[in-house]
């Protein structure tokens, strides 16, 4: 039997598609997403958790901003596959928007199982206030408050919970929550900065695959 010896430029080529395989199936292992267009709520209180929250005005394009956010940041964290929002829009146009007052949490599990997800999210926004003022001084401070919720599809069980209720206070209203002021630039911060950094920091406690798939 004749022995078939390889160049260096062919080993390194197989040994290049052989790792982008390796690569490519890991990417696929990730758990599949569906993240729901945010929701304008009116009532004081979560319609999935009955967490009370402070009303307050909200901003026109508070939900594609805060939508925009969400994906941006569950994306960067790497732990899930997300489908486009295009899809996810799509997907709701086809439904009566108003199963999603009345029932949100069935309707949003209902709607990931329906687009073959392993993981859907639904949120609310009770107050999305800007600032009057700038970044060194306000007549009025950027005010936020939203709510989270991720639901692994498969039994449909609750594995994680984000929110913020918050207006900006200066450093002098509270000094143990320095570390928070810094984290806000120790300046007076718009209402999608404000939220950014709300998200970023609940989303610290966002549990990792395993944590996520046997919780």
């Amino acid at each position: 039997m004749k022995k078939i010896l390889l160049g260096p430029g062919l080993l390194i080529l197989l040994l290049g598609l052989i790792l982008f395989g390796i690569f490519e199936a890991k990417a696929e292992e990730k758990p599949r997403i569906a993240i729901l267009p945010f929701f304008i709520e009116r009532e004081p209180f979560c319609p999935v958790c009955r967490t009370v929250f402070q009303r307050g005005e909200i901003l026109p394009n508070a939900q594609n901003t805060m939508t925009r956010l969400l994906y941006q940041q569950i994306e960067a964290k790497g732990i899930f596959k997300v489908i486009p929002l295009e899809k996810v829009e799509e997907a709701l146009a086809l439904r009566n928007r108003r199963i999603y007052d009345e029932r949100p949490k069935a309707s949003a599990i209902e709607l990931g199982r329906e687009l073959g997800r392993d993981f859907v999210s639904i949120g609310f926004i009770f107050r999305f206030e800007e600032r009057i003022g700038s970044s060194v001084g306000v007549e009025r401070p950027a005010s936020v408050g939203f709510d989270i919720h991720l639901f692994r599809l498969r039994d449909g069980v609750e594995v994680w919970r984000g929110r913020m209720d918050e207006t900006q206070r200066p450093l002098s209203e509270n000094l143990l929550k320095m570390g928070s002021f810094f984290r806000r630039k120790a300046q007076w911060l718009t209402a999608e900065e404000l939220a950014r950094v709300g998200l970023d920091e609940a989303l610290k406690g966002l549990p990792g695959p395993t944590e996520l798939e046997g919780k």
